[in-house]
């Protein structure tokens, strides 16, 4: 049976309310358009979650297909295979093309129909693999690939005024899901219990302020004991004992657009070595959200804030980096490598990014005062500083919690 290798689902229902504006999915469009002007550049495919979301409002799931967004110098268009009916073009900015199971090579059927005669294409050289970048060099063979990942990238690193005022809103909602941690965190309680609160809670906010968008991939880490240890460590079964330090990490994404709060807690009751190495890290935390502003550079920022621990014997405990920049980024996607507060980082900070703060030191087990310890902010570098638009306390004399 012979099937056909396209659909076409638009006007399968009405477009969703997007999460932007027209003219704001127009600027970023127009801004790539003007960079593959310069570079000589037919077209641009995106197959990255974070690129196809940024410039599409689409963010799609991948379950073990290839997804895709053609950009020309006139058009805009999603790929998505079949099985996700006419989701993709209900959520996207521009067009969309649907491509069916029928025969392997129906993605690469569909990308031949949007880039024409096409003899200079954009693609990610970060998140293309070997495979596909295989299959694209034998489907199209007397195309030339160039990298698109890295100018795209900065093209994300200065946001919009749209942006930040979404990001803010993220940031309110991040503070509840915080405070709902505080709610639940007692001795005798498991992290997995604490985290399903906190995130409940954020979704229900997230439902309120967002009416129309897509609830998924909000989530909450919650850490007690030894598994402080790491930032990102999964939340587990173990129950919250009297004088544990505790990690509260509430992560609300919305619209592929994700935002963090982190916060060290003790359970009940802290020790003296645990903290003088709170607030150790606290007086870091403070020291570094004084340094973003326009002007600094990445490193600079970082330099300074060694040396502080070094001042105090700590350097040796820190963890990673002091912040990053926010957008369309997910534990799994998205991250803008060229601003984070690293020593190798030359990038200086611009307003109109928006750059987390977050210091971490972590002691082994065995030592005084073992455990992780984290604070972080989230701020907005403007023309004359800086805004910081994370509310949620922190230190020694907000969140040590009561023990029942």
């Amino acid at each position: 049976m012979e099937r056909d290798r396209l659909q076409d689902f638009s006007n399968n229902g009405v477009k969703a309310t997007p999460t932007f504006s027209a003219g704001e999915m127009q600027r970023r469009q127009d801004a790539l358009r003007e960079h593959m002007s310069d570079a000589a550049i037919d077209a641009v495919l995106f197959s990255s979650y974070h690129n196809v979301n940024y410039y599409s409002d689409f963010l799609y799931c991948r379950f073990g297909r290839r997804y895709g967004m053609v950009v020309t110098h006139g058009v805009a268009t999603t790929i998505s295979a079949g099985i996700d009916g006419g989701q993709p073009w209900r959520r996207s900015f521009g067009h969309n093309v649907v491509y069916t199971d029928w025969k392997k090579d129906n993605y690469f059927h569909a990308v031949r129909t949007l880039i024409g005669s096409a003899k200079r294409v954009g693609i990610e050289f970060d998140t293309v693999d070997l495979d596909t970048m295989g299959l694209l060099k034998s489907a199209f063979p007397s195309v030339e690939f160039v990298d698109i990942a890295a100018r795209a990238m900065t093209l994300r690193m200065i946001k919009s005024a749209e942006e930040i005022a979404h990001i803010t809103e993220m940031a309110r909602i991040a503070d509840i899901g915080g405070a709902a941690v505080r709610e639940a965190a007692q001795v005798g309680t498991t992290e997995r219990e604490v985290a399903l609160h906190s995130t409940a809670t954020m979704v229900r906010e997230i439902a309120r302020s967002w009416p129309g968008a897509e609830l998924l991939d909000t989530w909450t880490w919650f850490q007690s004991g030894v598994n402080t240890d790491g930032a990102h460590n999964p939340v587990t079964s173990r129950t919250i004992e009297q004088g544990d330090i505790l990690s509260l990490n509430c992560f609300p994404m919305v619209a592929g657009y994700y935002v963090a709060l982190e916060r060290t807690l003790f359970a009940g009751s802290v020790d003296d070595a645990s903290r003088r190495l709170w607030e150790i890290n606290c007086a870091v935390h403070d020291r570094g959200k004084e340094l973003l502003v326009p002007g600094a550079k990445c490193a600079d920022v970082a330099a300074e804030l060694n040396a502080m621990y070094a001042e105090k014997e700590l350097l040796q405990y820190r963890s990673f980096g002091y912040g990053h920049s926010f957008g369309v980024l997910c534990h799994y996607y998205g991250r803008e490598a060229a601003l984070e507060l690293r020593e190798d980082c030359d990038t200086v900070l611009q307003p109109g990014m928006v750059v987390s703060m977050e210091p971490m030191i972590t002691i082994p087990e065995g030592k005084a005062g073992a455990g992780g310890y984290r604070e972080h902010d989230i701020l907005v570098i403007e023309e004359d500083g800086s805004r910081n638009i994370t509310g949620f306390p922190y230190g020694p004399e907000h969140l040590v919690l009561s023990a029942t």
